[in-house]
């Protein structure tokens, strides 16, 4: 079954709040033998931590979908015979590779985790306090009094999902990006003849010469003023970020390619200026539905001369070969 907007989740809201530290003992050692001892309360332990940390095993954010907060223990309070209380345990969250963390209240990146089992404290535990003990001295040998534990510190985190893949499909909403995907991977993406059949990023490996292979990601199709949040907007443009290079797919029965083309490098620069940087190729689809060289040749009139354009066709695989090709190439 390929992903679908059930089990594919690349954005979540998570409210967290980390453990408040134990507070230190004020107990005066009393035993048989002692009827008026020293200060010998220990220090209470610190806090849980709540940490992040990538796992390389996970794909989507399913498992936070419906987490909405998510708390980390209490240290335990300090004791007699200079006893620390224990620590709280730390509560680890797992997530993909190519999660970006933000605050949502200032909207501030806070770090992108780009490697397998990199670890980011989210939000620190409170120390704990210290027991009597700490604060005897010559001149004062005998405190009555201890020092609490720090409160944990509360956060409202969002979690966005950048898939990682070496090649990105961008084009307009029925370009032919699914179909694209489904004829050179073993990918099954869902196809239809309507805008907006794809609402997810599929992925697809693409099997090359001598055992190579490269990841492609057929990303929901991109409409004029996405950068700005229309149709599926900031949803799928995040995904296209972590691509090394650009499939711009575009259908042969647009009625101006080369329009189409800066419209859809503009959205793209608009979002992000980086994008621009990307390694690209044009890619005009349907092939099969005009055949006419002449025709073919205009077309390329009214694009750039610097970047390599293909026409191939996913139904009589027109070209497809030669598209693996220049694919390899531009990733090696």
């Amino acid at each position: 079954m390929s992903q679908s907007k059930n089990n594919f989740v690349d954005f979540v809201r998570i409210y967290c709040k980390s453990g408040k530290g134990g507070s230190g003992s004020k107990h005066l050692r009393r035993d048989r033998l002692t009827a008026k001892g020293g200060p010998d309360g220990g220090d209470g332990g610190r806090g849980g931590h709540i940490i992040i940390k990538s796992n390389r095993n996970k794909w989507t954010l399913l498992h936070l979908k419906y987490t909405k907060h998510i708390k980390s223990p209490n240290g335990l309070n300090g004791g007699k015979s200079l006893s620390t209380g224990a620590d709280g345990n730390d509560v680890v969250i797992d997530v993909p590779i190519g999660t970006v963390v933000k605050d949502i209240q200032s909207d501030k990146f806070l770090f992108e985790f780009d490697d397998d089992n990199q670890k980011y404290i989210l939000c620190k535990g409170g120390r704990g306090g210290k027991g009597n003990a700490f604060f005897k001295s010559s001149t004062r040998q005998t405190p009555r009094f201890s020092q609490e534990g720090e409160n944990g510190v509360e956060l409202a985190v969002s979690l966005e999902l950048k898939v990682l893949a070496d090649v990105g499909l961008v084009g307009l909403p029925n370009a032919g990006k699914s179909t694209l995907l489904s004829v050179i991977t073993a990918a099954k993406p869902k196809i239809g003849d309507y805008e907006f059949t794809t609402l997810t990023p599929n992925l697809g490996m693409v099997n090359y010469r001598d055992g190579q292979s490269f990841v492609i990601s057929d990303i929901p199709g991109i409409i004029e003023g996405a950068h700005k949040g229309r149709g599926l907007g900031h949803r799928f443009l995040r995904h296209i970020e972590r691509n090394y290079c650009l499939l711009f797919l575009i259908s042969i029965e647009d009625e101006n390619i080369g329009k189409t083309y800066e419209m859809l490098l503009n959205e793209l620069g608009l979002y992000d200026e980086t994008m621009l940087q990307k390694k690209r190729i044009i890619v005009i689809s349907k092939g099969d539905l005009n055949n006419n060289v002449n025709e073919r040749k205009a077309i390329l009139k009214n694009l750039p001369k610097n970047i390599k354009c293909l026409f191939i066709s996913s139904v009589s695989t027109e070209g497809l070969s030669d598209l693996k090709d220049e694919l390899w190439n531009i990733l090696n």
